[in-house]
């Protein structure tokens, strides 16, 4: 682990310059104490890196040390930069070992990419926390030691065992059959087999995992977007859930959106600025009451009992508020 970190601390000075012992540290995620005995140690091997002093100093590096790689056209290099995302690899606990690979590519371009293809990355956003209308899709954290332990038991082929804590249930073990890993807006699942069925897992539900010895029973070969797909699907239309389309006020979305399961379709009305969804609930209960808190800032506008529903509750609210309160002691 040093080692790579070690690699990583020279490709930086040498793709920066010179940078300050608290930047270095911020790249790499460490301590600037760790900095500093990675650079005795660089120093100690023969690697020429030397201290700057003064307000604007820092570590830089004698020129040298120019490994090409060869045979990678300008659009190649600039597909490797923008390829990567990080959002993705965040939720695989991957992210240190992206930023450090991106590293490497960029100090192993010939000199007449380096500059253009690192420049014209930076006029490329890939997946954005935030989209046009201000709705925020945050990562969700997990533990590096299970990712670590689920991303083992996936790429060997080997039965994982897991300490899931499923929605309003208490936390319990289970031995599963890896299939894949998906990221999905930031977020982790995987795709498994238990007892011979689909199951799917949300990855920060996992409080612990353990990669067994033995191997997993599932096929050699698997399409992981039609699994996703075929899985989405089952879940949408499960149980008594119930599909409901309604117009929303954009003020109001975020709200909709994380009482709702899932979301099947939206757009941007042409007039008026309203959005228009369709959108999944647990059930007809579930989808009344979810309405129901958004007052006049939503409308339903399928199924019919749905309206119906709305509007007798609607009707018997108003003949509750029109009637006269007799005054007090009368």
């Amino acid at each position: 682990m040093r080692a790579d970190r070690l690699v990583s601390l020279v490709l930086l000075l040498r793709q920066h310059g010179r940078l300050s012992a608290a930047a270095l540290a911020r790249e790499l995620e460490v301590s600037t104490r760790t900095v500093l005995r990675d650079i005795e140690a660089l120093s100690a091997a023969g690697v020429p890196v030397y201290a700057e002093r003064g307000r604007h100093g820092g570590f830089a590096l004698l020129p040298g040390f120019q490994t090409e790689l060869t045979g990678l056209s300008h659009d190649e290099a600039l597909a490797l930069l923008v390829a990567g995302s990080r959002r993705g690899a965040q939720a695989f606990g991957l992210g240190s070992a992206l930023a450090s690979a991106m590293r490497k590519v960029v100090d192993a371009l010939p000199e007449s990419y380096r500059t253009t293809a690192a420049g014209a990355a930076r006029r490329l956003l890939i997946d954005p926390e935030t989209d046009l209308l201000a709705r925020r899709s945050v990562a969700e954290e997990v533990p590096d030691t299970v990712v670590a332990e689920v991303r083992r038991a996936v790429f060997a082929g080997h039965k994982l065992r897991v300490h899931y804590a499923a929605a309003d249930q208490a936390p319990k073990w289970r031995t599963v059959d890896p299939i894949g890993l998906v990221t999905v807006r930031g977020q982790g699942y995987l795709l498994a087999k238990r007892s011979g069925e689909d199951r799917t897992y949300r990855l920060s539900r996992i409080l612990a995992a353990e990669a067994l010895g033995e191997p997993a029973q599932r096929p050699d070969r698997v399409d992981l977007g039609r699994a996703w797909q075929e899985r989405s699907t089952r879940f949408r239309t499960g149980g008594d859930q119930v599909a409901v389309l309604l117009r929303v006020h954009p003020a109001r979305r975020g709200e909709l959106v994380g009482t709702a399961l899932a979301v099947l379709s939206e757009e941007a009305e042409e007039t008026g600025g309203w959005l228009r969804l369709e959108v999944t609930f647990q059930d007809a209960r579930h989808a009344e009451w979810a309405l129901w808190q958004l007052a006049s800032n939503a409308e339903a506008l399928s199924p019919q009992w749905l309206r119906n529903s709305l509007r007798d509750r609607a009707a018997a609210l108003a003949g509750l508020l029109g009637r006269s309160i007799p005054a007090a002691g009368k």
